[in-house]
């Protein structure tokens, strides 16, 4: 049976990400969205994000050149991130399996457990979990991670890697159907960047091309408030990683930050990560079919098309 729009119960989708926060900035508000609408959400994590930096003064001794406990703090702050979009979460390989690479270059490249390392070994696991919650649709990055980062790239190897097998083992009624590519749209970026009209002390404005972005896409999905507030929410809880230049402040960010924008409807919100770019905040999210069934017609409908009970 196929359905166009409405209720989604039956649909299964698993998004496959690197790092905890990732499900949230890339993914957010399309999870959100489908799952509101009933589908079933998974979300595969494939490292603890060890290797990343913290925000803020209270917490900085978590990272990896100090006490390397962020990896484990980072735990709750994915499973709040998956409470507010309404998705379950599996850990790729079990809680630590695999460690964050790191960027290219980084000595944690060389760590016998960082996930770029993973061989054929982490796509039998992936392919384990998708035999098991049978998805129609899979979401993650495309062949450049995104942004370059080895962890994002290695996850969109082991979901196609692991689609193939699936497809060589011909998994009867249980191959997903279609796999999207997370990108940001260059035009709507611009726009959102172009809007920020106040920057927070301490934070900057990204440079002509800091920032990762396409000019194509086949897919879009515009959150409704509901499911905006979900994503920001959702990247919220990822206090170490994300600050919300909206005044709130929290354990980890005890400073609250201010910014203001010339038009809430191109970016409803301003947040930086690490290196404190303040980014906004927008209201779509765009796609790209990376694998399987195209959209049909003039869809531009991420799940049109699909078949599920």
């Amino acid at each position: 049976m196929t359905h166009d729009h409405g209720d989604l119960g039956g649909l299964t989708v698993c998004a496959v990400h690197a790092h905890p926060d990732d499900e949230a900035i890339w993914t957010g508000g399309l999870l959100a969205h489908l799952a509101h609408r009933g589908a079933d959400v998974t979300v595969v994590t494939c490292t603890l994000g060890e290797q990343g930096e913290v925000i803020g003064s209270p917490y900085q001794g978590l990272i990896a050149d100090v006490a390397d406990q962020l990896g484990g703090f980072r735990i709750a702050e994915l499973e709040a991130s998956l409470a507010h979009l309404g998705a379950a979460g599996v850990h790729l390989g079990g809680v630590g399996c695999w460690r964050d690479s790191g960027m290219v270059g980084d000595p944690a490249n060389d760590h016998p457990r960082a996930f770029i390392n993973s061989g054929d070994t982490a796509v039998d696991q992936l392919v384990d979990v998708l035999c098991s919650l049978r998805p129609q649709l899979i979401v993650t990055y495309g062949p450049d991670g995104g942004y370059g980062h080895p962890d994002h790239i290695r996850a969109h190897e082991i979901t196609h890697a692991a689609v193939e097998k699936m497809v060589a083992q011909d998994e009867e009624g249980g191959i997903p159907q279609r796999i999207l590519w997370a990108v940001t749209d260059r035009t709507e970026q611009r726009a959102g960047l172009d809007a920020i009209s106040v920057i927070p002390d301490g934070w900057r404005r990204a440079e002509d091309g800091e920032l990762a972005s396409v000019d194509t896409h086949d897919a879009v999905i515009r959150l409704d408030d509901r499911c905006l507030a979900a994503k920001k929410a959702a990247m919220a809880a990822h206090a170490t990683q994300i600050w919300f230049a909206d005044g709130t402040v929290g354990r980890v960010n005890p400073v609250a930050a201010f910014a203001a924008v010339t038009d809430p409807r191109v970016a409803p919100g301003v947040f930086a990560l690490s290196n404190l770019i303040a980014q906004p905040l927008l209201r779509n999210e765009h796609y790209r079919i990376g694998w399987g069934s195209t959209l049909p017609g003039a869809s531009v409908d991420p799940v049109e098309g699909l078949e599920f009970p």
